[in-house]
């Protein structure tokens, strides 16, 4: 049985969420404040957590945060009711399954939490701003979470994240081309590579697998699947 973590310091509305999902078959675990989140954490192994983004003396970000530094491949979500919250940036550094609006969207966010992977976070390397969303969300509807960079310099503003593969663009903004993807193999050294480009040819060697643009969605993301399965095999 799955097992998830909600997180939030309105008690009602966390009471209320946790008797909607537990009755859809799951057991879940209320916490009101991140304190409380990260000694549940220490002693449970939950499927994902769910947590409010605004709450006093530890707010959504923190929480992820503090969590992944206990079980790193816990995958989280984020619900808020202020869609332009500053701290939210900070929260996506982390690798989120989804960022969803409050009041929670019942079915979309069990969904997300029915498909979502233990060790599913992937780095996406992509300036497209178009195919990079839609990158995220085909990875999110197969149960993965990413952190982004769309220049050389955001790969130094990645969180300290424990990603299992990552998806490059060999060309992005910010450096001779290939600079970003020698940075993030200098930051997480072994990393599984799979390379979307429209140069093939360019791509080093020792790319697990190289797409060239427009590609198969479906294969990268089979692709994907069996890079997971290869680090994190089912029990």
């Amino acid at each position: 049985m799955r097992r998830y973590l909600f997180v939030d310091d309105n008690l009602e509305f966390a009471e209320n969420m946790v008797e909607i999902v537990g009755d859809c078959g799951v057991d879940c675990e209320m916490a009101g404040s991140g304190a409380e989140a990260l000694e549940r954490v220490k002693r449970t192994r939950f499927d994902a957590v769910v947590t409010d983004m605004r709450m006093p003396e530890m707010g959504g970000a923190a929480v992820v945060h503090e969590i992944r530094r206990i079980d790193p491949g816990l995958p989280a979500v984020v619900l808020t009711a202020h869609a332009g919250d500053a701290d939210l940036e900070s929260a996506r550094r982390e690798g989120l399954v989804a960022v969803l609006s409050k009041p929670a969207p019942i079915e979309r966010l069990l969904a997300l939490l029915g498909a979502a992977r233990r060790d599913g976070l992937l780095v996406v390397l992509e300036d497209d701003a178009a195919l990079l969303d839609n990158l995220t969300e085909a990875l999110r509807l197969r149960g993965f979470a990413a952190v982004t960079a769309s220049s050389v310099l955001d790969t130094e503003r990645l969180g300290p994240v424990r990603p299992f593969a990552a998806l490059v663009d060999l060309k992005i903004p910010g450096g001779a081309d290939g600079e970003a993807v020698r940075r993030l193999e200098a930051r997480f050294p072994g990393l599984p590579l799979l390379a979307v480009t429209a140069s093939p040819s360019s791509a080093p060697a020792h790319c697990r697998a190289v797409f060239q643009k427009p590609f198969d969605t479906v294969a990268l993301l089979d692709a994907v699947e069996r890079l997971h399965g290869e680090r994190h095999p089912l029990p």
